[in-house]
């Protein structure tokens, strides 16, 4: 009977242990659909960007409401790193697109600018979007289809797959998405063929890229498609990609519940660190959103950005960062500073 006892107990234990662990897994995915609104007054300089007609152009779609950072800002890095694209985020809404809790970033055309400039799309990227079921938003889809031609690249990032699979225009076509939700969506569209175990499912002019890394090889693949081999290299060179080629070995390796343990074991016994970064002005989209993304997922304490100064940054290729959380510097363990030297005074945080 003291044994029986003894394993309910250990059981319980494991059931209590297991649940927290996945509410603790779950916590980015609810916290996005928890963030605030942007409630500011939306009185920016909205400069429309620069447009040259010598070279192609790249529409990467992003949702008001929230747009994974590294699904977005990672193509928009690399596609602008080859200098021979214009690249625009494109928004249904000329209202700030949330990417983390207090921070936002301008969209740089709404879809009514870019057909009012009639640009052409030979390129169309989706990153992961707020909704990620067959509930998705008609003008999204609408613009999406618009602008796809049979000599557009359309590419999918990560569960970006779920808007992609609702335009209908990889029925009976290879697309994966993130491992951990390949079989949710697969019983969401079932006319796309799922696959798994690539960084890139890839058929003709349809790209498709499995977890958030995987927006790297997707990028450098549309771009090597596009301008050849030395392109794709210098561009993979400039974010010290580790291979000499393009890899696309991928294990599709969904989350279990000895993941969720080891969350639960890092979160609940070792002491986690409060991190913060520095957004500086003419920073790096490409590190930023390393930065931001990666330790997210790490699940520390907490993760604070911090401005000098000023709520608005720029970027190196031209992105608007409004920064809402205020200068107030909570305590930090870690802090990350991209470029040393500018503008960067620690002491004065």
């Amino acid at each position: 009977m003291k044994k029986l006892k003894k394993v309910l107990i250990v059981a319980l234990l494991m059931i209590v242990v297991a649940g927290g662990a996945l509410v603790l897994l779950l916590q980015p995915i609810i916290a996005l659909g928890q963030l605030p609104p942007y409630a500011g007054d939306n009185q920016f300089e909205w400069k429309k960007p620069l447009y040259n007609a010598s070279k192609k152009t790249v529409f990467i779609i992003a949702d008001n409401k929230i747009t994974e950072m590294f699904d977005m800002l990672t193509p928009y890095y690399l596609f602008n790193t080859t200098g021979q694209l214009n690249v625009y985020i494109v928004a249904k809404e000329k209202a700030p697109v949330q990417i983390k809790k207090d921070l936002f970033i301008l969209p740089q055309l709404t879809f009514k600018e870019a057909d009012s400039m009639k640009l052409v799309a030979d390129v169309i990227v989706i990153p992961a979007l707020s909704i990620r079921d067959e509930k998705q938003d008609p003008i999204v889809i609408s613009f999406i289809k618009e602008h796809f031609t049979p000599t557009t690249k359309l590419m999918a990032v990560c569960d970006g797959a779920a808007t992609a699979a609702v335009t209908g225009l990889f029925d009976g076509k290879p697309i994966t998405c993130h491992a951990s939700d390949l079989e949710a969506l697969k019983s969401h569209f079932s006319k796309p063929h799922w696959v798994k175990d690539v960084n890139v499912a890839h058929s003709g002019n349809l790209y498709s890229t499995a977890g958030v890394s995987n927006a790297v090889e997707g990028s450098l693949m549309v771009i090597e498609d596009m301008f050849g081999k030395m392109a794709m290299k210098a561009t993979a060179d400039s974010i010290h990609y580790p291979h000499a080629g393009l890899s696309n070995t991928h294990q599709s390796a969904p989350i279990k519940f000895r993941h969720m343990l080891t969350i639960a074991n890092k979160v609940i016994v070792r002491k986690n660190r409060r991190l913060g970064i520095l957004l500086q002005e003419g920073m790096n989209e490409f590190e930023m959103v390393s930065i931001l993304d990666t330790y997210a997922r790490s699940f520390p304490k907490s993760f604070q950005c911090i401005t000098p100064s000023d709520s608005i940054i720029h970027t190196k290729y031209g992105i608007t960062l409004v920064h809402t959380g205020g200068n107030a510097v909570k305590k930090i363990d870690e802090l990350h500073i991209l470029m040393p030297g500018n503008n960067a005074s620690v002491n004065s945080l």
